[in-house]
């Protein structure tokens, strides 16, 4: 844990706590270290409802952690299960549940258990899919997230050592048959680890790759974030002027890097765009020939007065939110909004959906004053807006408020640009 920190004093842990051998492990070890630093943990155990004992499940985790007087909640996984790439959408309910939990009981710090044996598997299958060296990285040890960090401290510690550890503590755990799955590529995947370890090949081998290309990628993403530091600016209406030519005298792996950055960080995107676009981009900024605004990535590059700025793609801002009675909103993974009042009386008109052209100029016309906003013109369509029906009320990024509805009682109180990551900090994921 010490190379993981620094800590606050007397940290408050949470540990995703699923009640297998790994997370029961880790639930256990960072329980004894939270209480030598004063500190705490929470366990939580996510109910995806996608097995009819998972509930049972969790309540006995709880009653696991009770014992070893330690904090659980469970949290469910609500609403519509796809019926292909279940395990994909599991995942990411999953970390948006424990995201939320963290964010909204001021945890500072989200423990994982991927063991040693996860991360060889990352590693092979990241080699499946002719990843380059950050791929072959696999998982990190810390990843910053807009609420918290993500940790995972046993990421050079074995499966076997884990069950050990609880059959010296006396502690049971669960057995999950979907391990077993041959139908999920991990479990093939698990299958394949053990025949490379009875061939001589073992698992260990893999991780030293992963924490080889791992260290030549932390290299990188220090000289990315001095590099953004030095040629970008982020603005809190969700858009980022770059210098074009500090970007152009930068090294080409590095320029790259940064602008795949800007762009997953201003269309609130967790993976980098793909493909030839890109290159052809970064191309014509090294030959300081960008020309005309170009689409990627979600996003906009506007070459204007000597500067680039990048927004949201207005149409890829597709997202319509219903906001009625509800206090506190996320929309295009870009924005949170606070909605204060009484939104009721809006009833199921109210959304929250992008400006737009017809939103702009309706907002012009009621407030003409609003177009000398410092705010651009190319980022002003993709900014959040509330609507009652067609009509609009409140664009909170650009102060206005509709004349005449302050009676209603509605208020679009903030809306605060927090994208899904950071602009340097943070792991995207991998896009081959």
């Amino acid at each position: 844990m010490t190379r993981l920190g620094p800590f606050e004093r007397a940290p408050h842990l949470a540990v995703a706590v699923s009640g297998g051998a790994d997370s029961m492990a880790l639930t256990l070890l960072a329980a004894h270290w939270a209480r030598s630093q004063d500190g705490g943990v929470t366990a939580i155990s996510i109910d995806h409802g996608l097995r009819p004992e998972s509930a049972a499940e969790a309540h006995k985790v709880g009653a696991w952690c009770g014992d070893l007087g330690t904090a659980h909640v469970t949290l469910t996984w609500t609403g519509h299960k796809p019926g292909s790439g279940i395990q994909s959408a599991a995942r990411a309910a999953r970390y948006a549940l424990l995201g939320d939990w963290c964010r909204q009981n001021g945890v500072l710090h989200l423990l994982t258990a991927h063991h040693l044996e996860d991360q060889a598997e990352t590693v092979l299958l990241r080699l499946g899919r002719g990843s380059g060296p950050d791929g072959l990285a696999a998982m990190p040890a810390i990843a910053e997230a807009p609420h918290y960090r993500l940790l995972r401290p046993l990421l050079d510690i074995s499966k076997s050592a884990l069950v050990a550890t609880l059959q010296a503590a006396r502690q049971d755990w669960l057995e999950d048959p979907s391990n077993h799955d041959p139908a999920h590529t991990r479990t093939r995947l698990r299958q394949f680890s053990h025949r490379l370890e009875q061939a001589g090949v073992p698992a260990d081998g893999f991780a030293t790759m992963a924490a080889s290309h791992g260290q030549a990628r932390a290299q990188s993403d220090d000289a990315v974030a001095a590099l953004l530091a030095a040629a970008a600016t982020l603005h809190p209406e969700g858009w980022c002027a770059l210098d074009p030519i500090r970007l152009a005298e930068a090294k080409p792996e590095h320029m790259r890097r940064a602008l795949t950055r800007v762009i997953v960080t201003v269309a609130g995107r967790a993976y980098p765009p793909r493909g030839a676009r890109l290159e052809r981009v970064c191309e014509d900024l090294r030959r300081g020939d960008l020309g005309a605004a170009r689409t990627i990535g979600g996003c906009r590059i506007v070459p204007t007065r000597g500067s680039l700025l990048v927004c949201r793609e207005p149409a890829a801002a597709r997202q319509r939110l219903s906001a009625a009675g509800r206090g506190l909103v996320r929309w295009d993974n870009r924005f949170t909004l606070t909605l204060s009042g009484t939104p009721e009386l809006a009833g199921d008109h109210l959304r929250v959906a992008r400006l737009g052209r017809a939103g702009w100029a309706a907002l012009a016309a009621d407030r003409p004053e609003l177009r000398k906003t410092a705010v651009p013109a190319p980022v002003r369509p993709s900014l959040p807006a509330l609507w009652d029906g067609e009509a609009l009320i409140a664009v909170p990024n650009l102060g206005y408020w509709r004349s005449g509805r302050a009676e209603t009682g509605l208020r679009l109180g903030s809306a605060t640009f927090s994208p899904s990551l950071p602009l340097v900090g943070a792991r995207f994921g991998v896009a081959k």
